[in-house]
């Protein structure tokens, strides 16, 4: 009796959790289809005078911009990034892993430094060297951060992942006649789908809702990503449209929860094999 008690319990204090965490997006949700000016005069959850305003003038946006542009403009930005940054930690965590030569510690220690080096730090460094390459106002500097693996949170994820892949595979590959390369694409790869899904799914979440990065690289409207574009409906000299707000941010999130839904057995199975050893 005890015991389904503590469980009743224990559920209930679930439900309350999923509750506070959920009742924002809910609220969000809902709110995209209130008028807005029952947005803020109104504490009811659903609303009184249900209408899609929000999403019809949000869609056309400001500026003389669509948001489809700023939704495709993500999607350039987005895609070959994340593509980009899986390719090149897949390859120093490789070679971290496998390989064997000089310095290899001191180029370990020295990558995992950098994870504590804060964003703001390299900020005007890398303005003025992209400044000088003419790369501003382009997704250039974007791709280039992430073909040279200049964030070391996925190397780490995949090497640690990488190490727990016995090296007897890898012998029986290369006395089947398998170079590195082969044992790198048809051994290594196939067994690190859930590592490998799991942090193209952190950058596609962190590179969609950056809003600093597009910010200092990018100062043209029509090459604004979603993040910025929603920021141009925030006028302080007029009245604030806080339905069609909320309505493209509504809009902007399905994607990144569809992928989510779609790929979360992998991102869970490679968080929770991630680090341990065969």
């Amino acid at each position: 009796m005890k015991r389904k008690w503590k469980t009743a319990a224990l559920y209930l204090v679930i439900t309350a959790a999923a509750v506070i965490v959920g009742y924002p997006l809910l609220w969000l949700f809902f709110s995209s289809f209130k008028e807005n000016a029952e947005i803020f005069t109104s504490v009811k959850l659903f609303p009184e005078n249900f209408t899609l305003d929000g999403f019809i003038n949000g869609w056309k946006s400001t500026a003389a911009v669509p948001f489809s542009t700023f939704l495709i403009n993500s999607c350039k930005l987005v895609i070959p990034t994340v593509l980009l940054t899986v390719a090149s930690a897949i390859l120093v965590a490789y070679g971290f892993c496998r390989f064997e030569f000089k310095g290899r510690k001191v180029l370990m220690m020295a990558m995992l430094s950098t994870m504590m080096l804060p964003n703001t730090v390299v900020m005007i460094p890398r303005y003025i060297l992209f400044n000088d390459f003419n790369w501003l106002n382009s997704y250039i500097p974007f791709y280039a951060m992430a073909a040279f693996a200049v964030n070391p949170f996925f190397t780490y994820l995949l090497i640690q992942f990488f190490r727990g892949i016995p090296m007897d595979l890898d012998e029986a590959a290369y006395i089947d006649g398998a170079g590195k390369w082969q044992i790198l694409v048809k051994v290594i790869l196939p067994l690190s789908k859930a590592p490998i899904v799991s942090a193209a799914l952190f950058q596609t979440v962190w590179t969609w809702n950056d809003f600093f990065n597009p910010l200092l690289y990018i100062d043209r409207v029509t090459k604004y990503p979603v993040s910025l574009g929603l920021r141009l409906a925030i006028d302080a000299d007029s009245v604030v449209n806080w339905n069609s707000i909320i309505a493209m941010s509504c809009v902007s999130m399905l994607p990144v929860i569809v992928l989510f839904i779609c790929l979360q057995k992998y991102f869970v199975q490679g968080i929770a094999t991630t680090g341990i050893k065969s």
